[in-house]
């Protein structure tokens, strides 16, 4: 797999993450071993081992940073850890969603019952209504929405689409099922609708002000073109 490689310096390279590839394999993880993760897909296609800063979620595709030697993670991690980073998503949702809206829900950790603050800015980029029947309506309405979070919590801009009733399309956990299976049956996607596209800081090396993009992927680009987005 040639990987898609959207910045790389002495210190560190961006790159996007295909959807349904996990970064690493945790220790006792149910993951399948035969699955090659995101970091032995980098170190076979350029020959380098690298140490990701950030994580995405197996599912969801897009721009992920990682660093050249251990030594130089902890200062990019900074940038997260002190919102001096600007993460922005687009997503694929059931329904209409609101013109703008701040998303202040409280998510539960992985594995635990402790609630954290969470908030998300959302803006509703396109709108579609589709003449396929989903049950009960004999319609189809989605949206392509931009998400910016204003913290990391895990699943986060999942849970929270959830929650205003605009689930993201092909999420099995937190998603429509009508929704997803239509989407399979009649075009064939079945990757999670969730693409980080860009990061936006500055460098905590070189002090150079970045605004890194990745692209979308093939079924993102036929959904633009089935959808006249």
């Amino acid at each position: 797999m040639n990987m898609d490689v959207i910045y790389e310096d002495a210190y560190c390279i961006c790159v996007t993450k295909p959807n349904d590839v996990v970064v690493h394999h945790a220790y006792h993880s149910r993951n399948v071993v035969h699955e090659k993760s995101l970091l032995q897909l980098l170190e076979e296609d350029l020959g380098s081992k690298f140490y990701p800063v950030h994580r995405l979620d197996r599912r969801t595709s897009g721009i992920i940073l990682l660093t050249k030697g251990t030594q130089y993670v902890s200062e990019f991690q900074k940038l997260f850890t002190d919102n001096k980073i600007q993460k922005t998503y687009y997503g694929v949702v059931r329904g209409h969603a609101p013109e703008s809206k701040i998303i202040d829900s409280p998510v539960k950790g992985k594995d635990s019952n402790v609630y954290k603050d969470a908030e998300t800015l959302l803006e509703c980029v396109k709108t579609t209504i589709q003449n396929i029947p989903v049950k009960p309506y004999d319609t189809s309405r989605y949206s392509l929405v931009k998400l910016t979070p204003k913290t990391g919590r895990l699943h986060q801009l999942r849970i929270h689409m959830n929650k205003i009733s605009n689930p993201l399309i092909g999420d099995g956990k937190y998603g429509d099922k009508n929704h997803n299976a239509m989407y399979e049956t009649n075009f064939g996607w079945t990757n999670l609708f969730l693409h980080a596209k860009s990061l936006e800081f500055v460098h905590p090396f070189t002090k150079e002000k970045l605004n890194l993009i990745s692209d979308f992927p093939e079924n993102w680009k036929a959904l633009f073109k089935e959808f006249e987005w």
